[in-house]
């Protein structure tokens, strides 16, 4: 049995841990009228959220939904401001235990991670795998919504034995349905790392696989004969039904030549490209001249070879945009030559 951590709750609710959760969870929404409302009397609110906290009276305030369509239809849980801060706090203790047991392979809210990374590690393991191999790509059915707490919660105390913070982890868990958590959550981003890296554990250290990388539900295995791909599908379908009660949403199993489309890019050995939705994405963007999507999109292209298909694009389409790009975009675009193609 790994070490279990407890005595948490003291340093993780200080005063002066609450107050570094509160700078952490303003980042970026300083605009916004919750956080000004917080702001107003800060210090009697995290007064008040110290005291709560500590003689067991603070309850999470329900959750604000609303939905989201893009990359898919999803609905969101939108915590209380105040109980941001209460997360960011948990989070920065709980982070650290649980990020020093995760696999190499998984790319997904960590930090230092990110989908550039995850992409970076396919791309390497392509170049890798012998010309005449197999990937195995693998998706998990509505993943957060099929998350069983139970389970949940006993992988949380497999490394704290302190009992209020798992009452807190629960607290947060909450989620109309018997099983699932709420999207939208920072906690909810690390439940899902911990849910799942039995996972990698499994495919890394039971099954062998040196090459593998995950970003979230969406993993791949690379180097794999035809026939080895097949096994391991049927291998890890049942072994996320036995142990995680998850089950697949969709796998396919491809020649390596074929390369690999995988968060957001299409990835071949010596290549890669943005998905078709980013380029109808940007299409749309440049004809309404909404900067902050072209801003997104050229930055999550920024590592492959769509990148100077977008600068050109910008530069015959929307010049009177440029001046407005972060300065890394504005120089491509106007020193990139018209007459190449993407």
């Amino acid at each position: 049995m790994p070490k279990r951590q407890g005595g948490l709750f003291e340093s993780m609710f200080s005063t002066a841990s609450l107050y570094a959760a509160y700078l952490k969870a303003r980042r970026r929404k300083r605009k916004k009228s919750a956080v000004a409302k917080f702001e107003r009397n800060l210090g009697a609110n995290l007064y008040k959220l110290h005291e709560e906290l500590h003689d067991g009276s603070y309850v999470p305030r329900p959750y604000k939904t609303f939905e989201v369509f893009e990359p898919k239809r999803r609905l969101i849980y939108a915590p209380h401001f105040r109980d941001v801060v209460v997360q960011h706090a948990m989070y920065a203790v709980l982070y650290p235990i649980f990020d020093a047991t995760f696999s190499r392979e998984s790319y997904g809210c960590r930090v230092g991670m990110g989908t550039h990374r995850a992409i970076d590690r396919a791309q390497h393991f392509l170049r890798q795998s012998p010309a005449d191999s197999y990937t195995l790509q693998l998706d998990i059915r509505k993943f957060f919504y099929r998350i069983d707490r139970t389970i949940l919660q006993s992988l949380w105390a497999k490394k704290i034995k302190d009992s209020r913070v798992l009452a807190l982890l629960e607290c947060f868990a909450g989620y109309p349905d018997p099983v699932g958590i709420p999207i939208g959550n920072l906690l909810s981003q690390l439940a899902a790392l911990v849910y799942l890296n039995p996972l990698d554990q499994f495919i890394k250290r039971e099954m062998g696989c040196a090459r593998y990388v995950r970003y979230v539900d969406d993993f791949i295995l690379f180097g794999l004969t035809q026939r080895e791909a097949r096994q391991a599908k049927v291998q890890i379908e049942a072994w996320l039904k036995d142990r995680l009660a998850l089950e697949l949403s969709k796998w396919t199993i491809a020649p390596s030549k074929r390369g690999v489309n995988f968060v957001g890019m299409r990835t071949w050995r010596k290549t890669r490209f943005v998905r078709r939705r980013s380029l109808h994405n940007f299409s749309r963007a440049l004809r309404k001249g909404a900067l902050q999507s072209i801003v997104s999109i050229m930055g999550n292209a920024k590592h492959s070879a769509s990148y100077n298909h977008f600068c050109r694009r910008m530069r015959t389409e929307r010049p009177d945009l440029i001046h407005q790009l972060p300065e890394r975009h504005r120089h491509a675009c106007t020193n990139l030559p018209l007459h190449q193609s993407r």
